[in-house]
């Protein structure tokens, strides 16, 4: 069993504002605790047996937040920006100004993001000790040859640094062919750089995997939870329990 939370913090935890804008709501008189109006903030809440309403809406009460986001082109992985950032695609998840994106996708890359406030996940999964492989679908200019091809999986140097192994399997061939490729380090523009040094500039990116994460088909510009199954998989992958 949880151990028990003073209200005002259980609702600034799920996203309803300050302690203090919190505590003003629950003075209205429009919270309830298991269909029982509450108004002391300092009432104690156990979060995983009790069932809380604000304005007859249930209260969804989450310590971290697991999210895959199919990124679209045209978006900024950041926070912040002039432009438009990835947090505008997930502005309607409670507390979402505490979420941050786990590594970085070019504005006209597209496909799986992971978002999280797990910082200590979200550090392994980035950290080069943990090898935690992205894959991508590329469309590039021309044919690949098969000498191109093995210098890609042999590794390429780049000049600030040498790429690791990569798994490289081209899927369709043509003036332009598409390409899956799977890296274990997340470089600057790093697979980009890699299919640019091998004579064949890179038309579309999308990445379709991060580490036991698959994008499936979920639409683009859309998001959903991870199960309780994908997240588990990814402490294992880094050495989380």
């Amino acid at each position: 069993m949880a151990s028990k939370i003073r209200l005002d913090r259980f609702l600034a935890e799920s996203g309803y504002g300050t302690r203090k804008e919190v505590k003003q709501i629950v003075k209205k008189g429009i919270v309830e605790i298991n269909g029982v109006p509450v108004k002391n903030p300092s009432f104690k809440v156990d979060p995983e047996t009790d069932n809380v309403t604000v304005d007859g809406e249930d209260v969804l009460h989450i310590n971290n937040f697991y999210i895959m986001l199919n990124k679209p082109k045209g978006y900024i992985t950041s926070t912040k920006d002039k432009e438009l950032t990835i947090m505008e695609l997930i502005c309607d998840i409670p507390r979402f100004k505490s979420l941050f994106p786990v590594g970085r996708l070019d504005k006209d890359t597209t496909g799986l993001l992971l978002i999280t406030n797990d910082g200590e996940l979200a550090h392994r999964l980035t950290h080069p000790k943990w090898k935690v492989p992205k894959t991508y679908i590329a469309i590039i200019k021309g044919k690949l040859s098969k000498k191109e091809k093995e210098k890609l999986e042999i590794g390429i140097n780049l000049g600030d640094f040498t790429t690791k192994p990569a798994r490289v399997k081209v899927l369709k061939e043509g003036e332009s062919s598409e390409v899956e490729i799977e890296i274990k380090e997340g470089k600057y523009h790093q697979v980009k750089r890699m299919f640019e040094n091998v004579g064949h500039p890179v038309l579309k990116l999308r990445r379709i995997a991060f580490g036991p994460l698959k994008l499936g088909d979920l639409p683009e510009g859309e998001y959903r939870f991870l199960t309780d199954e994908e997240v588990r998989k990814l402490k294992k992958e880094t050495g989380l329990k």
